[in-house]
């Protein structure tokens, strides 16, 4: 779920502008707003991405379904993002919302989704087109700035004077998210919780570090280091670095920790992926396997061929993929919480590079026709087997390629292609008469008017028709993200990564295999 900040509340227990007692107003999600989730995700809302689903979400306390305290009566999608309006349902728990609320300890709003349609870009933030708007929860904190509770309209049934809360005002500043927690709610949805920072009691007479304090400042980071660095040269000025010492001033590793690997998922962000059935470990995949033929009717009047259409039931099996990792507690509660979003960045981006593979290899080995590259350093054989690819995916559906999927080796391959002169066949500024670009400071390219799409997980190249609602093959994910468990013999907390993934080939014939 999607925790946001609310940033202003007012209280008004005449109800402002006409707006019904018990009820609350302002925005719920803000779009192309970047932030990060519970899995160390980066995410981003688009504009009309959100859904109810034709049933209005419901409103819980701290997004507890056992809590809940109203429903969300109107929507109105603007393209800053989704305003709501809700009720207070009048029950004790609702009476108790109104109140923590106007006291100020409920000062923030956050929804939970469920995302249906998304895609990732190329620094790996997950761009959502379209989810489920499940609930509305108020909670004491946020991690979104620009979600807002704009209006409340308390009723006069609770135990409050109506002077002493209208036209009161709270405001909060604008925060940040700077830590993670882990959701044990429903496991579909998108989780950033905001977590009270840790204020340090600040020692009345300072002494030099040891290592393991410093290494511990220094995970902290900001202030607390700085102040650290500071004591410590204000209390030690002539301690020079002796080796046998190396607790008293030591070296400072300073940066990001380096990640050699690119976080994306190239087939299967091409391609796209399709909500996950939620019931069963199989569903079912329709498919037209006869179609009707038409014939003309010679003479008029006369009996018409009859037809036959067949649809097919394909199972689907669901693929569970996932790893996990167990940390010390005391690494939990010795570093700062950015150094355990390393951990969820990790897995998360094992799991995309799993899921990825496995989605380009199910791909790949389903193909069954092939075209032909005689000689790959000869740009003439590559049009020619382009273009046979092209013609036998068009056979059998009148549809032609879309992609072409190259292992790097491939593209390589493409891009030193010269012609008779010497001039790249796919230049990276745009020539006459070349069939296309490509070029060797990103993977885009389009040869031949393709889509060229370059993954080191793919075991051949190939190309075929692999968007939109005719593609050949689909790819099915339930993302369930990150789940912890504590270990207690071990003074542990394991944390693991899942999610579900499947596939299916729905034509085999729109794709062609380069041999």
């Amino acid at each position: 779920m999607l925790k946001l900040t609310q940033q202003e509340l007012t209280l008004d227990a005449a109800g402002p502008n006409g707006m019904p007692r018990r009820t609350l107003a302002g925005l719920a999600l803000p779009y192309n707003v970047e932030a990060t989730v519970n899995d160390g995700t980066k995410v981003m809302f688009m504009p009309g991405s959100l859904n109810s689903g034709g049933k209005m979400p419901k409103l819980y306390l701290g997004h507890d379904s056992t809590q809940a305290v109203g429903l969300v009566t109107a929507m109105v999608d603007t393209p800053g993002g989704m305003m709501y309006e809700a009720r207070i349902s009048e029950t004790t728990l609702g009476n108790e919302a109104l109140v923590l609320a106007a006291d100020g300890v409920l000062d923030a709003v956050s929804v939970g989704v469920n995302p249906t349609r998304f895609s990732y870009d190329e620094k790996g933030t997950m761009i959502i087109e379209m989810a489920d708007w499940q609930e509305l929860s108020l909670v004491p904190f946020g991690a979104f700035a620009g979600a807002s509770v704009d209006r409340v309209a308390a009723s006069q049934g609770i135990p409050q004077e109506a002077e002493e809360i209208d036209n009161i005002e709270t405001e909060t500043p604008n925060e940040e998210l700077d830590t993670m927690e882990q959701t044990t709610e429903t496991p579909t949805v998108i989780e950033a919780a905001h977590v009270a920072p840790i204020v340090y009691a600040q020692p009345r007479n300072f002494k030099l570090p040891s290592a393991g304090e410093y290494i511990a400042a220094s995970l902290q980071g900001g202030s607390v280091l700085a102040e650290m660095n500071a004591k410590i040269q204000a209390a030690a000025p002539d301690i020079t670095a002796d080796p046998s010492l190396p607790g008293i001033l030591p070296e400072i590793i300073t940066g990001s920790v380096y990640d050699s690997l690119n976080p994306i998922r190239p087939f299967v962000s091409a391609i796209g992926t399709r909500a996950m059935p939620g019931a069963g470990a199989t569903f079912r995949r329709p498919k037209i396997t006869v179609r009707p033929v038409v014939d003309e009717q010679t003479p008029e009047l006369d009996q018409l061929n009859p037809s036959t259409v067949t649809v097919s039931n394909n199972n689907v099996d669901k693929k569970t993929f996932g790893t996990f990792v167990t940390m010390s507690e005391q690494a939990l509660d010795w570093s700062d919480p950015a150094s355990i979003n390393i951990v969820l960045n990790q897995l998360a981006i094992a799991y995309g590079q799993a899921t990825n593979t496995y989605a380009v290899t199910q791909c790949q080995g389903a193909i069954v026709q092939t075209t032909s590259v005689a000689d790959t350093s000869d740009p003439a054989d590559w049009i020619a087997a382009i273009y046979e690819g092209a013609r036998q995916i068009s056979l059998n559906s009148n549809y032609l390629p879309t992609h072409m999927v190259v292992t790097p080796g491939t593209w390589a391959a493409l891009g030193s292609l010269v012609d008779s002169t010497g001039r790249p066949v796919f230049p990276q500024i745009g020539a006459m008469n070349a069939p296309g670009q490509l070029s060797a400071a990103n993977w885009n390219g389009n040869p031949l008017g393709l889509v060229l799409v370059v993954d080191k997980d793919t075991p051949g190249s190939f190309m075929g028709h692999a968007a939109g609602p005719a593609a050949g093959f689909e790819f099915y994910e339930q993302q369930k993200g990150a789940i912890s468990v504590d270990v207690p013999s071990t003074l542990g907390r394991t944390i693991a990564y899942r999610g579900y993934a499947a596939s299916f080939m729905a034509d085999a014939t729109k794709f062609v295999k380069f041999v």
